[in-house]
């Protein structure tokens, strides 16, 4: 057996699984017993006196009697006393239903038998955290673990042998005996316990407190005896519609009432503040509901609880994502009469369950993705079906009986296995909409469309060869046609004369004909297509014609005289018409990356709000745009030739609409400068990359609207002190510029971001205190920069200088230099993640890795912390090992723990390793191998020109779309998997595996002096750059860190709102370099034991007071589907198990010579720095959406990302070898630290030796980062001096004991110490005493 079979305890699952043990007892039945028994029960009524005074704690019922005509509410249910013995899932088996309460006469109809008896133990199977599986007895769990991690990628037999012995593969794939219970799942089948409960008001001193069991279960509250629980009165209250109260007066005390003029209320105490906010939550939602609907989706049922019958009035049910039995679970269904909607999708349901047809009142049935081959003619009993959701199964043809569905409205079959539309469909006159998505058809009948009562048809995805033509008269019903990703070289769907909408994007299409009659929107972007649309469409409002090859645009667009939106980005037009600019109707015109190069020189009035003409040749705009464009508010026209801009309006008192100006990369002088005086409301405004030398301090002084200022890549000498008229400014980017003096920007209330790194700054005057939302300040690349005491101690910038880098001494030659740089998007989340080691497992080798999470930023993170480690860990196995870079993003799956299950993340990597060759060989000795999955990708520039390392899968390529398909993955409209990610490898998201798997696609280049450096940049950059176009904006930027900077800040320019990161490698690979290089040692041991310190304080050498690690980083907010719950236990294998690591601080002090500082994680050198962009809970302790920082870590309440070389404190008098034992890390006197366990003494032992540092360092710069929220950009290393090593074990989270991990959580303010400055030389002595006896350890 597997070492992951566990047996099933009634504690949280540690991997968070979210299955439920529900011991479902039989079912209630109809009781015509009205015994003494019942009169006497354990909730008498106030006429029951003596029941009052021999149970002094019995609770009142006031609930009045009803209507006796009334059977549809019986007063008293009674079932056998089976209960389970767990008190959280214990299921009540005695109800009153909800009052009025009567009783059901004895001839009443009963419910049918009951549904659950006790389940023998059996082995169980979970994947990925999520549903508990019952194996059947012809499985095998060894069978199923080696099928999973083949699926998985893992190739070798060995291989996979060892992986299914590890015990963190638990993650990914676990097996039970007996079927485990999660605390979270349970509690969304039912909340039970017993607590003080009182009916009525409180003000009445009859009513008294008493110990009740009570249960929150579907959408009704059941009040029952403790001792008598299964054989006394109930009491039912339906929360839905009705009022779910916090009492003041009594501390976790809830209110609970229901709806209508007779509504009761029920006072319960809840014995802590855990529980009560559990059931006020739960309660509120239910109690919130319009409709009376019920979501037991992935909980794990085999069979249905019992309490679930109380909801009598329950209209909708999901219980998608179980394993309902057909025969076992579902009849039990019947009982709900009134119910309307079910969901049974993804039950692994093989036959189609006969008991949904005495359902009578169901309108809506979802039976998708299960593994159904026929439907049974009794599917045509369900009159009332309004919609049938069959799509995932492996359908082939319908019954002949399902044409009597007159009342079905919406069939869904997308995803089966039909070669051509089910003849029955003709027969369903009242079908609105049908779904054949994903099909074998492969004509398009058009004559046969027109049997089809459908208005709505879907056939994407198939793989349609011929479309015949068919007669108009017939097909006047078909108003929308979806035919994308199709394979069409040649469309003509005239005869549908009353189309409105057709989407046939992603093709090959060459030709299209449409009808304009009645077209309204129409989508074909991604052809190579030449439209033809007659006649003309006068109801067109949208029309999407990008990525095609258009060199013109088509005479009947400019016809349409109701035109809205158009997009024609991406293709050859040469010349814009005139009334594009000028149409009365025209609100969005997207004309970028075309070959327009001059437009009209005037223009008529025009109605435009968006226009994008970026990536054109154009030299000027016409010159009335803004005069006649009054309602134009975003304008981009960066990537052109603009020498200047047109006047903003005629006179000065006028001002325009324009809120964002976009005019990157051009050629704007001086000049241009007061004429955006005129754009009173600018908001935005983007100026990098022109030529500019000045901006008048006049002329920026009018802006005062201005939000965000992009200034970067000019010749500018100083930012106007007229900034500060700005009181809205929260960006101000001008790096790269010839700054010499630091503006007033810090005196700005809403600053949260400022860059100003390469520059040629010399000092620094800051403010008494830092701006409260301030969160970076970029110094970075600044050679001249020195900073003041005041200045290092309001900045919490370390001034210990470092030792030389070990590299000096060999003089050795500077192969490879890197720069990075990282930006949070709109919503000030950082998803993205950048790796740096120039110096890594050994003397001559280089990683490098880009990580995107697009929403999340746990799994870059993550990625970025461990995936070094891993890789590491691979290549220790073998030195020749081929397979290595795929064995690491694997084995990195597992290593994302619960982090992984529900969310995910690109990743791009690129190993540099060398291969000395002797004298006279031929072939080069530095290998560069990149593996990628998702969006992330690498390009080299070799000779000039750009060679992609990287491949993007998604489902347009058939393999993939094939895979996809093999494990009954289906594809939703916007091309992605499951509706969840386009890619179909990547990491993370085990929940879709083997759909979705992490193998990477990797390459393997040989470097070669015509290399000159290569790139990796998230998915947005991509997105707005192509390789050649990156390659290009770079290849004469002789600075590292300048080039990445520029990367991001073209892509933000160009339309990139998401995350980005890029990282610049600059090669100078030689003849010299390659041989008689000595082998490189072997590489350490992965993990914690490979770094020089593991102390979660490093002792400064004269004493100073020891900072935190600066590394790692936090979890963020969840994603909707992930609850903060689940996280809390493990998160991924980087994460602390204990305390987690300071990652927060207000400001870090990291030590910078000449140079520029690299990633997160740390170097051998004695000042390590490491790029300390948070993650998680690290954005000033908010979510995403929020804006307002949390007061109070320091005295101005901010937490400041701070960059800064610091040149004039330089030493170069400490020994090589002192790098690596005794790292010296100084802050100033009033510093904020942050309790943090130390990591385990035996991680710190290890005897792998630390390797030696890269020999093309010299003269690190450091510097020391915190924090981010908006647009930041990150610090990156020197050209050519760079030193790093793994992720210690103090910054990085450590592992926990049996393979699991925490994630870091937020830092807790409560819990940092700042130090008085009366106490700052005792603190600094005890310190510097623990540091010296933790090196006495760690010599023994």
């Amino acid at each position: 057996m597997s070492p992951n079979c566990d047996s099933a305890t009634e504690g949280p699952d540690p991997f968070e699984s979210s299955s439920d043990e529900v011991d479902l007892t039989s079912s209630p039945t109809h009781s015509t017993d009205t015994s003494a028994r019942d009169q006497q029960g354990d909730l008498p009524t106030t006429a029951d006196p003596s029941g009052v005074s021999n149970q002094g704690t019995r609770m009142h019922d006031d609930i009045d009697v009803g209507d006796e005509n009334n059977t549809d509410t019986p007063k008293l249910i009674r079932a056998p006393s089976i209960c389970s013995s767990s008190s959280q899932t214990r299921p009540l088996t005695n109800q009153t239903p909800a009052e009025p309460v009567l009783e059901i006469p004895g001839g009443s109809r009963g419910w049918p038998e009951p549904i659950n008896t006790t389940l023998t133990p059996a082995l169980f199977v979970q994947l990925h955290g999520g549903a508990v599986r019952r194996l059947e007895d012809d499985e095998r769990p060894l069978q199923i673990l080696n099928e999973y991690l083949i699926n998985l990628g893992f190739e070798d037999a060995w291989r996979v042998q060892e992986e299914g012995m590890n015990p963190e593969i638990g993650s990914l794939i676990r097996f039970y005996f007996g079927k485990p219970r999660c605390v979270g799942g349970s509690e969304r089948v039912q909340l039970s316990g017993v607590y003080n409960v009182r009916k009525g008001k409180l003000a009445l001193p009859v009513n008294r407190w008493s110990k009740r069991q009570v249960t929150l279960s579907g959408t009704c509250l059941i009040v029952s005896s403790v001792k008598h629980a299964h054989t006394g009165k109930m009491h039912i209250l339906p929360l839905i519609g009705g009022k779910v109260e916090e009492v003041r007066r009594h501390s976790h005390c809830l209110a609970l009432s229901s709806a209508g003029p007779q509504s009761q209320t029920y006072y319960i105490s809840y014995n802590s503040y855990t529980e009560h906010l559990r059931w006020h939550r739960t309660a509120s939602k239910i109690a919130s509901q319009r409709v009376n609907s019920v979501d037991m989706s992935c909980c794990s049922l085999e069979e249905l609880p019992a309490q679930l019958f109380y909801s009598q009035d329950l209209t909708h049910l999901n219980l998608k994502n179980n394993f309902m039995s057909p025969h076992k679970g579902i009849p039990a269904l019947t009982r709900f009469c009134k119910l309307r909607s079910l969901s049974l999708s993804n039950n692994a349901l093989t036959e189609f369950p006969l008991a949904l047809c005495d359902i009578s009142s169901l309108t809506e049935l979802n039976l998708s993705g299960n593994r159904l081959s026929s439907l049974p003619a009794e599917a045509g009993t369900m009159h009332n079906l309004q919609t049938l959701l069959l799509d995932g199964n492996s359908l082939s043809s319908l019954p002949v009986e399902l044409g009597s569905l007159e009342g079905l409205t919406y069939l869904g079959l997308s995803f089966n296995s039909f070669n051509c539309v089910p003849p029955v469909v003709e027969k369903l006159k009242g079908m609105e909409r049908l779904c054949l998505a994903g099909n074998q058809l492969s004509v398009l009948d058009m004559a046969g469309l027109q049997w089809l009562p459908s208005r709505h048809i879907d056939l994407r995805l198939n793989q349609l060869l011929t479309v015949t033509v068919g007669d108009s008269e017939h097909l006047t019903h078909i108003v929308q046609l979806d035919l994308r990703d199709t394979g069409l070289q040649e469309l003509d769907v005239r005869a549908l004369c009353r189309l409105e909408q057709l989407r046939c994007d992603r093709n090959t299409l060459l030709v299209l004909r449409v009808s304009g009659h009645s077209l309204k929107s129409l989508h074909a972007a991604h052809n190579g297509t030449n439209t033809f649309v007659q006649p003309v469409p006068e109801n067109l409002t949208v029309l999407d014609l990008s990525w095609n090859k258009l060199k013109f645009v088509p005479d009947w667009v400019c016809e349409s005289s109701r035109l809205e939106v158009l997009d024609i980005s991406h293709n050859s037009v040469t010349e814009l018409p005139i009334w594009l600019l000028s149409s009365g109707s025209l609100r969005k015109l997207l004309a970028g990356w075309n070959e327009v190069c001059r437009l009209a020189e005037r223009l008529e009035r025009s109605q435009l709000e968006v226009l994008d003409l970026q990536h054109n040749y154009l030299t000027e705009l016409p010159h009335n745009l803004f005069i006649k464009a009054q309602s134009l508010r975003y304008l981009n026209v960066s990537a052109n030739k603009l020498e200047n801009l047109p006047a903003a309006s005629l006179s000065e008192d006028s001002s325009s609409s324009l809120e964002e100006l976009y005019v990157t990369n051009n050629s704007l002088s001086d000049k241009c400068v007061p004429l955006l005086t005129g754009h009173g409301q600018l908001r935005v405004l983007h100026l990098a990359y022109n030529q500019l030398q000045i901006f008048p301090a006049s002329k920026l002084a009018r802006l005062e609207q201005l939000e965000e200022l992009d200034l970067s890549g000019n010749r500018l000498r100083a930012v106007p002190t007229t900034i500060l008229n700005c009181q809205r400014m929260h960006t101000l980017s001008a790096h790269s510029n010839c700054i010499n003096t630091f503006p007033e920007v810090l005196q700005l209330p809403e600053i949260k971001c400022v860059d100003l790194s390469c520059n040629e700054l010399a000092e620094v005057t800051l403010p008494e205190t830092l701006p409260p939302k301030l969160q970076e300040l970029d110094l970075t690349g600044n050679p001249r920069l020195t900073l003041n005491h005041k200045s290092l101690e309001l900045l919490k910038v370390d001034p210990s200088p470092s030792a030389p880098c070990v590299s000096e001494s060999h003089g050795a030659p500077a192969v490879w230099s890197h720069g990075y740089t990282e930006a949070s998007g709109v919503k000030n989340k950082l998803c993205v993640a950048a790796l740096a080691l120039d110096s890594f497992c050994g003397i001559r080798e280089a990683l490098y890795g880009v990580f995107d999470g697009d929403k999340n930023v746990e799994v870059p993170y993550l990625l970025q912390c461990t995936m070094g480690d891993v890789l590491a860990e691979e290549l220790h196995r073998g030195q020749k090992q081929e397979d290595y870079m795929t064995n690491t993003f694997l084995t990195m799956q597992r290593k994302l723990g619960t982090a992984g299950q529900r969310m995910g993340g690109s990743a791009a990597l690129c190993h540099i390793r060398h291969d000395p060759v002797a004298p006279g060989e031929h072939g080069g000795c530095f290998t560069l191998k990149a593996a990628n999955v998702g969006r992330c990708r690498a390009v080299l520039c070799r000779d000039g020109k750009a060679m992609q390392l990287s491949t993007v899968h998604t489902v347009k390529e058939q393999a993939e779309y094939q895979r996809v398909r093999q494990h009954n993955a289906i594809i939703t409209e916007d091309n992605k998997v499951s509706g969840v990610t386009d890619s179909t490898r990547i990491m993370g998201y085990s929940f879709l595996c083997p759909s979705v798997t992490p193998r990477p696609d990797v390459s393997t280049v040989t470097l070669t002096p015509q290399d000159e450096f290569f790139l990796l940049g998230s998915r947005g950059l991509w997105d707005m750059l192509s390789p050649s176009e990156a390659v290009e904006a770079v290849r004469n930027v002789p600075d590292a860190l300048a080039a990445a900077k520029k990367l991001v800040t073209l892509a933000q320019s160009y339309g990139c709102s998401d995350s980005l990161s890029a990282v610049v490698v600059q090669l100078n690979i030689t003849e010299d370099c390659c041989c008689f290089c000595e082998p490189p040692p072997p590489p350490p041991s992965p993990g914690l034991g490979a770094h020089t310190s593991t102390h979660s304080y490093s002792a400064g050498v004269d004493g100073g007071i020891p900072l935190p690690p600066a590394s790692s980083g936090n979890v963020s907010e969840l994603s909707s589907e992930f609850s903060t719950s689940e996280m809390s236990s493990e998160v991924g294998s980087t994460a602390s198990s204990e305390e987690p690591p300071p990652q927060a601080e207000p400001l870090t002090s990291h030590l910078n010579l000449s140079g520029r500082a690299s990633v997160r994680r740390p170097a051998c050198g004695g000042g390590s720095f490491q790029r300390q962009f948070s993650g998680a809970l690290s954005d000033n302790g908010l979510d995403s959406e929020d804006e307002e920082p949390i007061a109070g870590v320091f005295s101005n309440g901010s937490r400041v990302e701070v960059e800064a070389d610091i040149h004039c404190l330089q030493r170069h008098d400490c020994p090589a070898a002192q790098t690596h034992s005794q790292p010296s890390t100084k802050t100033p006197p009033a510093v904020a630290l942050q309790h943090e366990p130390s990591p385990p003494p035996s991680s710190s032992l290890s005897p792998t030796p630390v390797p030696p540092a890269s020999p093309c360092l010299s003269g690190e710069a450091r510097s020391g980062t915190l924090g981010r929220r908006a647009r930041a950009n990150g610090s990156v290393a020197c050209q050519g001096r760079n030193q790093d090593l793994i992720e210690e074990a103090a910054d990085a989270p450590v592992r926990r004991q049996g393979g699991y991990f925490n994630a870091p959580a937020q830092p807790d303010p409560d819990d940092q110490l700042i130090i008085p400055p009366e106490l700052e030389e005792e603190v600094r002595q005890i310190i510097q005493h623990e540091g010296k006896d933790f090196l006495m350890v760690l010599q023994t």
